[in-house]
C-alpha cells in the first residue's frame, strides 16, 4: 500500500538525510579518502528507501522475502553504510568511524559477507546493475516455484542505485536489455542523474536520452526531483505496485556533493575534494560541532519504523509457517537450496560412459548435466546464444521466459551478452537459492572476466562452462583458438579451473564444481573428440579430478620420468609412456587449484621431489607449468597464437603430440 502523503513524516526523513550527509562527510574527512559526491547528492533517495519504501528487517538481514537493495555505484559506499547504520543493521557508529581502515566492516567499496545488509560486492561500475538483474531473475524463479494460490512466499522487489558511470558501462546495457526482454517487473533502477562524471561534466562524454533508451528496451521510466522526498516515495511505490511486465527506471535528478557549496554540482564533488570544507558544510546544514552525530529524533524515527517493519516480517513468518505445513515438499526443497546442500552421492548419479566411444568433453558435459540437473532441481543453466555448441541445455527443465509465461524454467537464454551473463549469474548466486551456471566459448571468457573475478572475490559458487578450449577448435583460426585463456583464468585467486581429459574426468569435474560452495569453478571443455583414457580406472579418474591431480598410470619399474598434462593432451602422455618405457609415470592434472590445496604428503606422492625428470604438455601457454616440472623439467606448450586449419593439423603443427613428448624425454 502506498503511504498517505499527508501522514508522511517528511521532517524526520529530511533530518535523516542531513544526518546521513554528516556521517559521510565525517567518515571521509577522518580518513582523507573516499567519495562524497553520491552520499551527499543522493541522501534524499536514501531517506525515501530506508526510511519508508524498502521492506526489510535489520534483525534478520537475510530474510528471504526482503526487498534487496544494491549500490551499483560502490564508490559511494558511505551512502550505504550510513543508511544501514541508521536503519538499525548491526553496523555500529564505531565502524562508521573506522571507514576504510584495516579490519573494519566498512571497506572502501561494499563487500558481500563483510557487512550486514550488503547484498553484493560492488565497485567496478555497472556490475551492480547486472547483479540486480540476477537477483530479479532469482526472485521471479522463486515466486514461480514456491508461491501457491493460498500463500505468497515471494513478492519482494530488487532495487539498485546507479550513476552515470554505471549506466555508461556496456555490462549495464547488456543486463538492462535482458531485463526488459525478460519482463522483470520486480526490478527498480534508481538513476542518480547529476550530470557529472569523475573527470568532467557528463556532457563531455554523453548526450543520449537515457530514459528513452531504457524505454526502447522495454522499461517503464519516470523522472523525479531527487531531492524531493515525497516525489521519490510516490515514484517508488508506483513502481512497486505496477506489475505490468516492465522493469522500472526512476531518473532522480540530483546535485552531486549537495551540502558543500564549494564543490556541489561539479566534477570536484565526486571524490574527497569537498571534505576539507567539512566544518563549514556541517555548520550550514545545522549539524552540531560534534562529529558523527545522530540526533535522538532521528534514532527515534528509525526505531519506530523498525517496529513497523518487524510487524510486516512477523506477518510473513505466519504465512510461511502455514505454507510450510501445507507444502512440505516445497519447504524441503527451499531449505535444501538455502543451505547450499549438494547430494553426497552426486557422482554416483552420473552413468559410466562407453569406453569405446571417442567423445568431446563438451558432449560428455551435456550428458553429465542431465542426471545432475535431476538430482539438483535448483540448478539453472544459461548460455550466451550457444546452447547448440556448448551442450549445456537441461532437457527436462524448460526455458526461463517470464514474457512467455514460464518463469519457472531453468534454461536461461542470455543472448550474445557474455559480460551481462556473468554479472547476472553472480546476482542469482548472491541470492542464494538457485545454483547458477552459464556457458560460452573459452575464447570469450575475457568478455565476462570482471564478473568471474568478482565471483571469486565474493566466494560465489557460480559455474562457468567454457567449450572449444584450445587450438583444437581448428578451422575458425586464431581468433577463436584460445591459447592464453586457460592459464589466464588460473591466475584468478579463488577460481577453480577444471580441464578434464575424457568423459569420465568430465563427470568428476562437474561433480567437483557443484560440490564446491565457497567459490566459482570454470570447466574447460573440448570441441574435438577424446578417447577414454584408462577404461579400467573409471572411479580413479572421477575421484582424481576432485583432488586436482592424480596418478593415472604408475610406473612399472624404477621411477625415471613423470609426464604431466591436462585435458586433451593427457592422451598424448599416456601414449608416450608406452614408448618411453616402464619408468614413466603418467599424471593427469585437471585442476591446478585443487591439487595445490591437497596436503604436502599427497602432492609429493603424486610428484615425488626426488624425480627431477618431468615433462608437461598442454595446448596453451607454458608459464604456469614450471612450478610442477621444476628447473630441470620441460614444458611442451603453445606460446603463440594458433593457425587456421583443421584441428588435428593445428595440433600436430604446434607439437601437441605423443611424439613431441617422447622426443623431449629422450
Amino acid at each position: 500500500m502506498a503511504p498517505n502523503m499527508s501522514d508522511l513524516n517528511t521532517t524526520s526523513l529530511a533530518a535523516a538525510a542531513t544526518t546521513a550527509r554528516g556521517l559521510a562527510i565525517d567518515a571521509i574527512h577522518k580518513c582523507s579518502s573516499g567519495h562524497l559526491g553520491l552520499p551527499l547528492g543522493a541522501a534524499e533517495v536514501g531517506a525515501a528507501l530506508f526510511g519508508q519504501t524498502l521492506r526489510f528487517n535489520p534483525q534478520d538481514p537475510t530474510w528471504i522475502n526482503r526487498d534487496r537493495f544494491l549500490l551499483s555505484a560502490g564508490h559511494g559506499s558511505m551512502f550505504l553504510y550510513a543508511w544501514l547504520h541508521l536503519a538499525g543493521y548491526e553496523l555500529t557508529l564505531e565502524e562508521i568511524m573506522n571507514f576504510r581502515q584495516l579490519g573494519s566492516s566498512t571497506p572502501g567499496h561494499p563487500e558481500y559477507g563483510e557487512t550486514p545488509g550488503v547484498e553484493a560486492t560492488t565497485g567496478p561500475l555497472g556490475q551492480g546493475i547486472g547483479n540486480a538483474v540476477g537477483y530479479a531473475v532469482s526472485g521471479k524463479m522463486a515466486a514461480a516455484r514456491f508461491n501457491t494460490p493460498d500463500h505468497t512466499i515471494f513478492d519482494h522487489h530488487i532495487f539498485v542505485l546507479a550513476g552515470d558511470g554505471c549506466i555508461q558501462e556496456g555490462v549495464a546495457a547488456e543486463a538492462a536489455a535482458f531485463a526488459g526482454h525478460s519482463q522483470l517487473d520486480n526490478l527498480i533502477l534508481l538513476y542518480d542523474s547529476n550530470d557529472v562524471t569523475l573527470d568532467a561534466m557528463a556532457v563531455k562524454t554523453q548526450s543520449e536520452d537515457t530514459a528513452a533508451r531504457f524505454a526502447a528496451m522495454g522499461w517503464d521510466t519516470e523522472t523525479v526531483d531527487g531531492h524531493d522526498i515525497p516525489s521519490i516515495i510516490t515514484a517508488i511505490e508506483k513502481a512497486k505496485t505496477n506489475d505490468n511486465g516492465r522493469p522500472k527506471l526512476i531518473v532522480c535528478k540530483t546535485e552531486i556533493g549537495r551540502g558543500i557549496p564549494e564543490v556541489a554540482g561539479t566534477a570536484a564533488g565526486h571524490g574527497e575534494g569537498g571534505a576539507k570544507f567539512a566544518d563549514s558544510a556541517r555548520k550550514a546544514m545545522g549539524l552540531p560541532e560534534e562529529t558523527f552525530h545522530v540526533s535522538e529524533s532521528v534514532r527515534e524515527y528509525f526505531n519506530q519504523h523498525g517496529e513497523t517493519l518487524q510487524t510486516g516480517h512477523a506477518e510473513w513468518q505466519r504465512t510461511y509457517a502455514e505454507w510450510s505445513q501445507a507444502n512440505p515438499d516445497r519447504e524441503s526443497l527451499l531449505t535444501t537450496a538455502l543451505n547450499a546442500t549438494t547430494p553426497a552421492d552426486l557422482m554416483e548419479k552420473i552413468p559410466e560412459f562407453d569406453p569405446e566411444n571417442k567423445l568431446a568433453t563438451r558432449a560428455a558435459g551435456g550428458q553429465v548435466l542431465q542426471p545432475i540437473a535431476e538430482a539438483m532441481p535448483m540448478l539453472v543453466s544459461g548460455s550466451a546464444d550457444l546452447y547448440g555448441s556448448t551442450k549445456n541445455y537441461i532437457k527436462s527443465a524448460g526455458d526461463f521466459e517470464p514474457q512467455n509465461g514460464t518463469p519457472e524454467g531453468r534454461n536461461i537464454w542470455f543472448g550474445i551478452r557474455e559480460h551481462g551473463m556473468g554479472a547476472i549469474m553472480n546476482g542469482i548466486a548472491y541470492d542464494g537459492m538457485f545454483r547458477a551456471s552459464g556457458a560460452t566459448f573459452a575464447v570469450f571468457a575475457d568478455y565476462l572476466r570482471p564478473s568471474i573475478r568478482l565471483a571469486a572475490l565474493a566466494h560465489l559458487p557460480t559455474i562457468y562452462i567454457f567449450t572449444h578450449d584450445s587450438v583444437g577448435v581448428g578451422e575458425d583460426g586464431p581468433t577463436h583458438q584460445p591459447v592464453e585463456t586457460v592459464s589466464g583464468l588460473r591466475v584468478i585467486p579463488g577460481l577453480d579451473v577444471l580441464r578434464p581429459g575424457d568423459a569420465e574426468e568430465t563427470a568428476g569435474a562437474f561433480a567437483a564444481a557443484l560440490q564446491r560452495t565457497d567459490g566459482p569453478s570454470a570447466l574447460m571443455l573440448t570441441r574435438q573428440g577424446l578417447p577414454s583414457l584408462n577404461p579400467a580406472k573409471i572411479q580413479t579418474r572421477r575421484e582424481g579430478v576432485q583432488k586436482g591431480g592424480y596418478i593415472l598410470k604408475s610406473e612399472e619399474g624404477t621411477l625415471e620420468v613423470i609426464l604431466l598434462a591436462s585435458g586433451s593432451e593427457v592422451q598424448h602422455i599416456l601414449a608416450a609412456a608406452e614408448k618411453i618405457g616402464p619408468g614413466a609415470r603418467v599424471v593427469s592434472m585437471p585442476c591446478f587449484e585443487r591439487f595445490d590445496r591437497q596436503s604436502l604428503d599427497y602432492r609429493e606422492e603424486v610428484i615425488p621431489p626426488d624425480c627431477k625428470k618431468r615433462i608437461a604438455i598442454e595446448a596453451g601457454v607454458s608459464g604456469l607449468w614450471w612450478k610442477y616440472v621444476g628447473d630441470n623439467g620441460k614444458v611442451i606448450a603453445i606460446d603463440r597464437f594458433g593457425i587456421s586449419a583443421p584441428g588435428d593439423t593445428v595440433m600436430k603443427e604446434l607439437s601437441m603430440t605423443a611424439e613431441a613428448v617422447i622426443e623431449a624425454a629422450q
